[in-house]
């Protein structure tokens, strides 16, 4: 990731803290914020990526908004079986992660000044990679199976609107 590509994608510092605890709290999940430089525990990939360990969310002000948004997400749709046992490494079968990247780009539309561009734009920034070349694309045209997951998982209705609850099956 060059220096320019990671310096135009939004952080949490950017984003503020109070909107992502109001939408991370609407799925039970509490913000553990670290200090600057400090170790992300939990963090799957290291350094400022976000990380997971049960239901806290860990972050620090250089944490791309996007990073938490997926975290969040991994701990929305993964199984409560496995949601009891989650730290660090959320696994999941293919449609599930597929399922983790639609939400968090529904999810941005939550976020004040964050919104489905935005959220498809850093996760193209970051190397988000989708077989039609973009996270737009992938989203709007290529994810037919990906909704009736998730809406058979309870997470999303019909109109692909999140219904504000973790998957339980």
């Amino acid at each position: 990731m060059s220096a320019r590509l990671a310096a135009s994608v939004l952080t949490c510092a950017e984003l503020g803290r109070e909107p992502l605890i109001a939408l991370l709290t609407r799925y039970g999940l509490t913000l553990s914020w670290m200090p600057p430089g400090a170790e992300i525990p939990g963090s799957y990939w290291g350094e400022s990526e976000a990380g997971l360990i049960g239901d806290q969310l860990f972050a620090r002000d250089d944490t791309p908004v996007h990073s938490a948004l997926h975290e969040a997400c991994h701990y929305i749709c993964m199984d409560a079986k496995r949601r009891a046992h989650l730290h660090t490494d959320a696994g999941g079968e293919c449609i599930e992660e597929n399922g983790v990247c639609y939400l968090q780009i529904l999810l941005a539309d939550a976020l004040p000044g964050v919104g489905r561009a935005r959220m498809c734009a850093d996760m193209d920034a970051w190397g988000y990679s989708f077989r039609l070349g973009s996270a737009r694309a992938w989203f709007e045209q290529d994810a037919e199976d990906v909704r009736a997951w998730l809406l058979e998982s309870g997470l999303i209705d019909r109109d692909a609107r999140p219904i504000w609850r973790v998957r339980q099956s």
